[in-house]
């Protein structure tokens, strides 16, 4: 099992797990999928999946995603689609050791640093480990307005939220403090079944537990067939067991990245903006032409 290597940035050693994920789901995957896949794969402890960083984000996926983005400056995954980490043709074929990986690493650093020194604070290889990606930082300062809203305004944008995203009847009722639910609304799966929906909508920084999920599915019982729990924060693992454990009322969960996406994929909130990146890979033979 990998473990903290002092004085090395320690998201080297998640390239090639990241790989051999994509490779084993098809060549693609969602961000979280790629986590929590990485984390089975390796048995990772909790001290390492569920420690966080000063923005309250998840430290291991926060590496993950710097992983990533190594990859994708080196031409291994395709950038192409947002949401979706998907393998390049020479990604599929290339496997990626400790070596290589620390290579791939001091390389990119080597020829690209003061070309992304806008995104990447001049620092030590570790504290890069604890900043943000470059793609993350849009989704982090949507989660701070998000965190900023009071309660009643987070339930309300919440309920705008599901009604952008195909819900009928969407009534927020924090007001009545009804057992824990925030709202309630239809969901039609065809003109001839439909679901009544309760929602739960948490402005958190850190983790939501497993009570938390339970206590909410409790206030379920007799009022809604189906339960969503907003937050911006994240679920436990054991949280995430308890939203899905048979033979009780099933509990959707949307932690904060999630709930960026949805934003995003309804453009209420956002707007739209052309950034262009360095193709870093473009340059690689102009750098090695020497006259």
């Amino acid at each position: 099992m990998p473990t903290r290597k002092k004085g090395q940035t320690e998201f080297v050693q998640w390239m090639g797990p990241l790989l051999d994920c994509l490779r084993a789901l098809g060549g693609s995957a969602k961000p979280k999928e790629v986590s929590s896949w990485i984390a089975r794969k390796l048995g990772l402890p909790p001290e390492i999946t569920e420690a966080t960083i000063k923005s309250g984000a998840n430290r291991f996926h926060n590496q993950v995603q710097w992983a990533r983005q190594y990859l994708v400056w080196e031409g291994l995954l395709d950038d192409s689609k947002r949401g979706v980490w998907t393998l390049s043709p020479l990604g599929w074929k290339t496997q990626i050791n400790d070596g290589l990986a620390r290579t791939i690493f001091l390389e990119r650093v080597k020829v690209g640093r003061s070309m992304r020194d806008q995104s990447l604070p001049k620092a030590s290889t570790q504290e890069v480990a604890d900043t943000v990606p470059p793609d993350e930082v849009q989704e982090l300062s949507l989660l701070g307005v998000l965190r900023e809203l009071p309660p009643y305004g987070f339930e309300l944008i919440c309920g705008r939220l599901l009604r952008e995203h195909g819900f009928e009847d969407v009534e927020v009722t924090q007001r009545s403090r009804d057992g824990g639910i925030d709202g309630y609304g239809l969901l039609r799966l065809s003109p001839f079944v439909s679901l009544r929906v309760a929602f739960q909508a948490k402005r958190y920084k850190d983790v939501v537990s497993r009570s938390a999920v339970g206590e909410f599915r409790n206030a379920l019982l007799g009022r809604a067939e189906k339960g969503v729990f907003i937050t911006t924060g994240r679920f436990t693992a054991d949280a995430a067991a308890e939203a899905t454990r048979g033979g009780v009322v099933p509990i959707e969960l949307i932690d904060g990245e999630e709930l960026v996406e949805l934003f995003q994929s309804a453009g209420i909130g956002v707007k739209p903006k052309t950034v262009y990146e360095i193709d870093h890979a473009f340059f690689d033979e102009f750098r090695r032409q020497v006259a």
